[in-house]
């Protein structure tokens, strides 16, 4: 009896105790936090800000293209007696109703020519020549080789397999793969089932006479062989031919003297094979005469001049655009107003003109928005290193961390670095990037604040003036560095040369 009660016990614990469980899951609690959401509108003003002057001009076509009641350029004046002021009423059933302050456009219309942030910039007139880089047209790289195909004799294969190979270059000259993934290329892609000896054949005896010379290599040391094997026959050209083809990685890593005792010559003759290798271009592709690449023109997002002794800054132009609501769209709510008849399909119209007016008024504001912004964190940019934008003196350059301007003008430090990393600044010294004008801090020997540009700016000096035959390695550039004042580690120095592109000492070494 008393087992048949302990028993029994023991499984009403163990009921009572999933209820409990239970009965915790069904409990609901209400909690209040406070969260920080940024709205679709102030995301899309970030953006902006971001956009660099060429790609905020993108952004303003597709705007345009979008919203029909965005338009550009002078309009006429648009007098605000002219919004609507009465109720509407509209309706198919006589008991719709929309207020006029749903469409009253007054909020989207200036009074004025010229939008008011737009006085604020670096004015021009519509009428001056507009300025812009013209695109040359012609024969691309691949296209010029494939067209050199066509004065050689090759039965249908070999064309095959020559095209595809001049299809695998790439802009440098390079054909990056191994003969083998070629051969398999070939057979999958067209249909074409080959040897790699063909393909070798091919490579060598046809692709790799193209011009430039050297184009279709597979590595840097085929290309460089090509190219000397191509240059009238003398005894430093294949003195440089046999030190590439049996001592390639000695000559890349400078083992001078090794080459000297391997090969039995005087420290003259390896100066002429030396001469000879370094006329020859390891890129042929970039040397190619009717390259049409588009290069990127730089447009800076502002302009600092100085005027009798002070700086001035302007905002370039551009990034201020003419922007109006178009007339049009106001015509449109003037004669839906006089209607006497509102039909449901003149409601949906009305609504869809006020979704754009909405469009509108938010983007022309978020334009001003982002003006002001570019404005003053250049302005405070400009003040900070006043005395660099007056002298162009890299040494006068300050400490600065996007924080330093942050707490100046009362941002976030993402707005501060969405403005600097993407911007440039024409200045009497040249076009900057202003994200260049950003360094850390470091103490010298009299417990300064110097920037770490500056020392490496010293460091660069150093390297550029040392013994090329006995380059200094970066133990002794960090005892230099000290010895001016610039007490860092030799850590810290192989840091800033390798963020310099620096080569280590023994590559810098000449004879």
């Amino acid at each position: 009896m008393h087992f048949v009660k302990t028993s029994f016990q023991k499984e009403w614990r163990f009921y009572f105790s999933q209820i409990h469980i239970f009965v915790d899951m069904l409990k609901q609690s209400l909690h209040q936090k406070l969260l920080q959401k940024l709205s679709p509108q102030q995301i899309q003003l970030m953006k902006l800000i971001q956009l660099p002057t060429q790609a905020f001009e993108e952004r303003l076509k597709q705007e345009i293209e979008e919203n029909p009641a965005l338009d550009t350029g002078k309009e006429e004046n648009i007098n605000k007696e002219d919004s609507i002021e009465n109720d509407i009423d509209y309706d198919d059933t006589g008991n719709e109703k929309i207020d006029s302050e749903d469409i009253n456009i007054d909020e989207y219309l200036s009074d004025d020519e010229y939008p008011s942030y737009k006085t604020q910039a670096n004015n021009y007139s519509q009428d001056d020549e507009e300025k812009q880089v013209p695109y040359a047209a012609g024969t691309t790289f691949h296209q010029s080789l494939k067209n050199q195909l066509n004065t050689y004799r090759m039965d249908e294969e070999e064309r095959v397999i020559a095209e595809f190979l001049v299809g695998s270059i790439d802009d440098s000259g390079y054909i990056r793969r191994e003969i083998i993934d070629l051969v398999d290329d070939l057979a999958f892609t067209q249909n074409t089932f080959t040897t790699e000896e063909k393909v070798a054949h091919v490579l060598t005896d046809i692709v790799q006479k193209l011009d430039p010379v050297g184009v279709g290599a597979l590595n840097l040391q085929d290309c460089l062989i090509i190219q000397l094997k191509n240059k009238p026959s003398k005894k430093s050209v294949s003195l440089a031919i046999k030190i590439l083809e049996e001592s390639f990685d000695h000559f890349v890593k400078k083992h001078y003297s090794k080459l000297i005792e391997k090969y039995k010559i005087s420290e003259e003759e390896l100066k002429e094979v030396i001469a000879e290798i370094s006329k020859l271009n390891p890129k042929p592709g970039n040397s190619y005469a009717g390259n049409t690449k588009i290069v990127e023109q730089i447009v800076p997002d502002f302009n600092i001049r100085i005027v009798e002794g002070n700086l001035e800054l302007t905002l370039n132009s551009r990034n201020a655009p003419e922007l109006h609501v178009s007339k049009a769209y106001n015509n449109m709510l003037q004669s839906y107003s006089d209607s006497k008849d509102k039909s449901k399909s003149q409601k949906d119209a009305v609504l869809f003109i006020k979704q754009k007016l909405d469009a509108a008024k938010w983007f022309i504001d978020a334009i001003k928005q982002r003006q002001q912004t570019l404005l003053v964190t250049m302005n405070e940019i400009m003040k900070y290193q006043e005395e660099y934008f007056l002298t162009g003196d890299e040494r006068k350059l300050k400490p600065m961390i996007l924080k330093d301007i942050a707490d100046r003008i009362n941002m976030d430090v993402s707005t501060v670095s969405r403005v600097a990393n993407s911007k440039y600044v024409s200045t009497p010294y040249g076009t900057k990037l202003i994200k260049e004008f950003f360094s850390e801090s470091m103490k010298n020997d009299q417990g300064e604040d110097v920037s770490t540009r500056e020392i490496k700016t010293i460091l660069q000096n150093v390297i550029a003036e040392e013994e090329k035959r006995k380059p200094l390695t970066d133990e002794k550039l960090a005892k230099i560095l000290k010895d001016k004042g610039y007490p860092i580690a030799r850590r810290t120095v192989a840091k800033y040369r390798e963020q310099l592109e620096i080569p280590v000492a023994r590559l810098r070494k000449e004879i």
